[in-house]
């Protein structure tokens, strides 16, 4: 069982609270308590992956049964910090009517958004325009701190995930124009179903991204579209702030939120969004009113 032959991807299951990290592999699920108690900052700044995967290639690693039931969690357990870099693909800023940006448009999200990726996305009180973004998820996985080049930055990368960054628009826009309020609200931040290591994704810039609403595809897209590339992002945030091992660091979203389509209804309780990054899995939530 070569690593050049497997995919090997990383996981959280369980309720709320009970979430225990488990590794997958040729259609199995297998317990990682043996070598982590949880998918975090010091599992990954301690080459957690590698070793979980050199764990289950020695058979020290037992097979859960009977998983398929069981919550998906996000795959990372609470992150010290979200990132979050907006307006990142051409299309999406010309939807918006904004101008295209010569530096990342940074913002943080209150990581308590993190949810599963087929956890209840919530509407806010008084909300009228919470809108929906595919988004590629990139999960540091060592120290980043004035990094020197992109080639050092791509080294703090541990993996990627699927993330939904939900947005209320008018909190956003409308009501004192600060962009934390209307990214931060409770279950704003979809994430997962999977943590794929950085070495099984040869090239960031090359994956596709969709979304659909009910049924309806709403975004399609490829990170190939970014402005700033996901390397780059990593190296221009540790100019300005120390990454850490297990933060999140969201994308940026291509063009068709409802934003940018005129007439095109905001979510609402009881649609479903459906949502896949390529080669990183597809995630599904179902709306409610909070």
């Amino acid at each position: 069982m070569g690593r050049e032959s497997v995919s090997v991807t990383f996981a959280r299951l369980g309720l709320p609270g009970h979430e225990i990290p488990v590794l997958r592999a040729r259609g199995r699920t297998y317990d990682l308590r043996a070598v982590t108690n949880d998918i975090d900052g010091v599992f990954l700044s301690s080459d957690g992956l590698a070793r979980s995967e050199d764990a289950w290639e020695r058979g020290l690693l037992d097979e859960l049964e009977n998983v398929e039931g069981v919550r998906v969690a996000a795959p990372i357990a609470r992150p010290g910090k979200v990132v979050c870099v907006g307006l990142n693909y051409r299309d999406h800023a010309e939807e918006t009517g904004a101008a295209l940006p010569h530096e990342p448009v940074v913002f943080l999200k209150d990581p308590d958004t993190v949810v599963g990726p087929f956890d209840t996305v919530l509407v806010p009180r008084g909300s009228v325009k919470t809108d929906y973004e595919v988004e590629l998820g990139v999960v540091i996985g060592r120290v980043g701190r004035y990094l020197a080049d992109e080639e050092e930055a791509a080294g703090c990368i541990a993996g990627y995930t699927v993330s939904h960054d939900v947005s209320e628009r008018e909190f956003q826009l409308e009501r004192g124009g600060q962009w934390d309020k209307g990214k931060s609200c409770e279950t704003f931040n979809p994430l997962g179903p999977l943590l794929v290591p950085a070495s099984a994704v040869p090239d960031p810039q090359a994956l596709t991204l969709t979304l659909d609403v009910n049924g309806e595809r709403r975004q399609t897209g490829s990170t190939a579209d970014m402005i700033f590339g996901v390397h780059h992002i990593v190296w221009y945030l540790s100019q300005f702030l120390v990454l850490r091992p297990g933060d999140l660091i969201n994308t940026g979203t291509p063009a068709g939120v409802a934003l940018g389509r005129p007439g095109e209804p905001y979510l609402r309780a009881g649609d479903v969004v459906e949502l896949e990054v390529g080669g990183l899995g597809v995630a599904r939530q179902v709306v409610a009113q909070a």
